[in-house]
């Protein structure tokens, strides 16, 4: 059986690389092994976002904010994931949030002020 930090090594290693649909099957095994951990279902629905698969996307990132409310790149991410979805009203809350916990960060505010003027 494979070690879960090998999995999710493994798996960021090839998500870091730009091999995105590969990044995922280390870490979707990892996912199972240990659904609680943020850090493998944060990289788990980037490598989904970066490969168009935005519901599974949203479903990731909606995960890691349940247990990390104040995590404000995965509420970033769930705001872009449910834009992708067309689901943009929703979107303006997690990335207000987000914008909100990172004040620095323009690309929070850049799509922010898209859902809000989209919504």
């Amino acid at each position: 059986m494979d070690d879960v930090y090998d999995l999710y090594q493994r798996g960021m290693a090839l998500l870091e690389d730009g091999h995105y649909h590969q990044a995922i099957i280390p870490l979707a095994k990892a996912r199972d092994l240990e659904p609680d951990k943020t850090s493998i279902r944060e990289g788990l629905g980037r490598a989904y976002f970066r490969t168009g698969r935005f519901e599974e996307a949203r479903a990731e990132f909606e995960a890691v904010v349940d247990s990390a409310p104040t995590n404000d790149y995965a509420l970033f991410c769930l705001g872009r994931a449910l834009m992708q979805l067309g689901r943009t009203a929703e979107a303006r809350k997690p990335l207000t949030l987000a914008a909100n916990m990172n004040p620095k960060r323009r690309d929070y505010r850049i799509y922010r002020d898209r859902a809000r003027k989209a919504a």
